[in-house]
C-alpha cells in the first residue's frame, strides 16, 4: 500500500501565549485518523509541528518518507484550531505548497479548512474533508488508490475540476465511537511533551476525547466538525485507554478535551466506579455546563473518579447576555454548581465572553461582580470571536470588513462594531484578571485572620500578593475609564 504522512497546522511558537504557558497537547484527531487510515493497510508516518518553528521543517520528512499523500488534518478536539488563527492557516498553505512541489496528492482535514475550503484548494491542496473526517479519508485514501476518479461519490469532501469547486453531500458522523481504533499515540514522540509540561507545570498531562459533538446551541459556538449531534464511547472502553497509557506512557493527568463531559444519564457515575475498580489514580479537568452538573449525582461521582477542575462555559454574569446567546443556562445554576464544586473538593473554572452584541456597562460590571463573589479557581477571558456557520456570525458578518480572524490567540480583538470600541475590550481583559487576583488576595488575608497559625505558605503568598494587586487593579480600572469615554 501507499505511503501517508500525517501533519497538523498548529505549531505552539506561533502562539506567544500558549507558548509562554508551555502546556501543549498531541495532535488527538490526528492520531485517530492515522490510526484508521493504518488499519487498511497504509504506511502511516506523522511529523509533528507542534514544536516546529516553521512550516519548512517538514520538507526533510517529506523527502526521507517520500510519501504520496501529504494529509495535514488538525486537531478537531482542541479549541485553538477552532479558532482558525491566521498563522496556523498560513503554515498549513505553506505546508500544502510544499508537498505539491515534491509530488503529493494533499489533503486537508480542519475546522477552517471545512469553512474556507475555496482558500485551501487554490493555495494548492487537492482535496478539503469536511466535518468528521476518518471515513472520507479512507474512502478518498482507496478511491485514489483503486485509479477511481468518482469522487463525487464520496460524502463529505470538496475539490477542484479545473475552474469549478465542487462540494459533496455531507457525510453523518460516527455513531459507534467504540468501533474506533485507538489514537496512534505510537507515531507521536511524547518526551519534548513531557519535558515542556514538567518545567512549566511541575506534572504531566494527556489529553483524551470520550465523546464527539454537542447537542446545545449557543449561537455563536460553532461545530464544523463533529456538528450537534452526541455520541460517546462507553466509559469500559475509555477506561481501557487510560489504563493502556498508564502502562506505556505514564501521566499525572487526563484533560478530557469534549465538549461536554459525561452528558448520558448515568455515565459519570459508571466512569467514576470503573476507575475505583481498576484503582487507577490520576487528577482530571473536564469541560461541563452549570445545569448538568446540578444533575444525576454528578458532581459527587466526577470527585470519586478523581476530577480536580471544572471548567464551565460561565459566559457572563447577565441573564440578559445568557438568553441572548442562547446559553440555555441560569446564572444561578452557574452560582450553584461552583458551590457543589468546591463542596465536592474540586476546583470550578469559568470560561467567560465579554463583547457579546447588546452587551452594556452594566452587563459587563455583573460579570465582573460574579467572578469576584465566586472566585473561580481559574479564568479564561475572551472577546465574542465570529465563526462562519453560527448565528452570531451571520448577525456581524457584514462589518467583517478589514479583519475575520484573530493571527494568534492573544489578540484579543473585537472584529465587529459594539458598544465600546476594540481597546476597551482589550484593557477589559487585563482589569478584569488584575481585580480578580486583587479580590483573592483579599479572601486569602480574610481566612488568615480567621485562623491565624494555620496558613500554609501558598496562602500566605496569595495574601501578599495584594500588595500588586490592589494598585494594579486601580491603574488598570483608570486605563478602562478613559478607554469608555473615547
Amino acid at each position: 500500500m501507499d505511503k501517508i504522512l500525517f501533519t497538523h497546522s498548529y505549531f505552539l511558537r506561533f502562539d506567544p501565549k500558549q507558548w509562554a504557558t508551555g502546556q501543549p497537547y498531541p495532535p488527538l484527531a490526528t492520531l485517530y485518523a492515522a490510526a484508521v487510515v493504518r488499519e487498511s493497510g497504509n504506511d502511516v508516518s506523522l511529523y509533528d509541528t507542534m514544536f516546529s518553528h516553521s512550516p519548512e521543517e517538514i520538507v526533510p520528512a517529506l523527502e526521507e518518507f517520500n510519501p504520496r499523500f501529504l494529509v495535514i488534518y488538525d486537531d478537531g478536539f482542541n479549541y485553538l484550531t477552532k479558532m482558525c488563527l491566521t498563522n496556523m492557516r498560513e503554515a498549513a498553505f505553506r505546508m500544502c505548497r510544499l508537498g505539491k512541489d515534491r509530488g503529493c496528492t494533499v489533503i486537508v482535514s480542519s475546522s477552517d479548512s471545512t469553512d474556507q475550503y475555496k482558500k485551501y484548494l487554490n493555495e494548492g491542496a487537492d482535496f478539503i474533508l469536511l466535518g468528521e473526517a476518518e471515513e472520507t479519508l479512507k474512502e478518498l485514501v482507496g478511491t485514489i488508490q483503486s485509479g477511481s476518479t468518482a469522487f463525487t461519490q464520496i460524502k463529505g469532501l470538496a475539490f477542484k475540476e479545473e475552474e469549478n469547486f465542487i462540494k459533496t453531500e455531507r457525510r453523518a458522523v460516527i455513531r459507534n465511537l467504540n468501533a474506533l481504533p485507538m489514537p496512534a499515540w505510537d507515531l507521536i514522540n511524547l518526551s519534548e511533551y513531557r519535558e515542556t509540561w514538567m518545567n512549566h507545570a511541575g506534572y504531566f498531562s494527556l489529553n483524551m476525547a470520550t465523546t464527539r459533538g454537542c447537542p446545545y446551541k449557543c449561537n455563536w459556538c460553532a461545530k464544523p466538525i463533529y456538528g450537534n449531534r452526541y455520541n460517546a464511547r462507553s466509559p469500559w472502553h475509555v477506561v481501557q485507554e487510560l489504563k493502556w497509557l498508564k502502562a506505556h506512557h505514564p501521566f499525572d493527568h487526563i484533560w478530557f478535551c469534549d465538549d461536554i463531559f459525561g452528558l448520558k444519564p448515568g455515565w459519570v457515575n459508571e466512569f467514576a466506579a470503573l476507575i475505583e475498580q481498576e484503582k487507577l489514580k490520576f487528577k482530571f479537568k473536564i469541560q461541563a455546563r452549570a445545569d448538568l452538573l446540578l444533575q444525576d449525582n454528578n458532581v459527587a461521582a466526577l470527585a470519586r473518579a478523581g476530577c480536580d477542575n471544572i471548567w464551565m462555559g460561565a459566559e457572563s454574569g447577565s441573564q440578559k447576555i445568557l438568553d441572548a446567546m442562547d446559553k440555555g443556562i441560569t446564572v444561578q445554576q452557574i452560582r450553584e454548581a461552583t458551590r457543589m464544586i468546591r463542596k465536592h473538593g474540586m476546583k470550578p473554572s469559568f470560561f467567560i465572553q465579554f463583547g457579546y452584541l447588546g452587551e452594556t456597562k452594566e452587563d459587563i460590571e455583573m460579570t465582573i461582580s460574579m467572578i469576584n463573589q465566586l472566585l473561580p479557581y481559574e479564568i479564561g477571558i475572551s472577546v465574542s470571536y465570529p465563526l462562519p456557520g453560527t448565528v452570531f456570525y451571520e448577525k456581524v458578518k457584514e462589518e467583517l470588513v478589514q479583519k475575520t480572524n484573530w493571527t494568534d490567540s492573544d489578540e484579543m480583538a473585537l472584529m465587529f462594531r459594539n458598544t465600546f470600541q476594540p481597546a476597551f475590550y482589550k484593557q477589559l481583559h487585563s482589569y478584569v484578571h488584575k481585580t480578580y487576583r486583587k479580590h483573592i488576595a483579599f479572601d486569602n488575608f480574610r481566612r488568615l485572620l480567621a485562623h491565624p497559625g494555620s496558613g500554609k505558605f501558598a496562602q500566605v503568598k496569595k495574601a501578599l500578593s495584594g500588595l500588586y494587586y490592589i494598585p494594579a487593579a486601580f491603574l488598570e480600572k483608570k486605563k478602562l475609564n478613559q478607554l469608555e469615554k473615547s
